[in-house]
């Protein structure tokens, strides 16, 4: 969330932490035609990556993680960094049925966040991404 807003940072930090740009048409889907850049923060178990979009947005995604996994990983981030949030909405996603949405204000140190939790709607889990923005 420090990055949030700071393309520059948060792609300095990706390349200080060593993860390396994704091929070209895997930063092109992900970022849907939008200009930024790509990483890969895979693990040997999962399947991680942080896009940062050029207009201050940026985003995590996996393959893998129910919606009580991201929610309670989240909320935890949160209060562990000293972080107040509220959770504002909760709906399924409009254009994507088996998607859930749920959406997060954050403040810190006068600092605030609008953050996306979406998550696939299936007990089993499915791909995840959480996206955010300052406010």
């Amino acid at each position: 969330m420090p990055f949030a807003g700071n393309p520059p940072d948060l792609r300095d930090w990706a390349a200080r932490t060593g993860l390396p740009p994704v091929p070209e048409q895997a930063r092109t889907a992900f970022l849907h035609g939008a200009p930024g850049q790509v990483f890969d923060g895979s693990a040997a178990d999962a399947k991680l990556v942080l896009i940062s979009s050029d207009d201050g947005i940026c985003s995590v995604a996996t393959d893998q993680a129910t919606q009580q996994q991201v929610s309670d990983a989240l909320e935890a981030g949160f209060q562990q960094a000293g972080v107040t949030f509220r959770l504002v909405i909760e709906r399924d996603d409009a254009h994507i049925s088996a998607i859930h949405d749920r959406e997060y204000l954050a403040t810190k140190s006068g600092r605030s966040w609008r953050i996306l939790a979406a998550t696939v709607k299936d007990d089993k889990g499915g791909e995840a991404m959480l996206t955010a923005a300052p406010e």
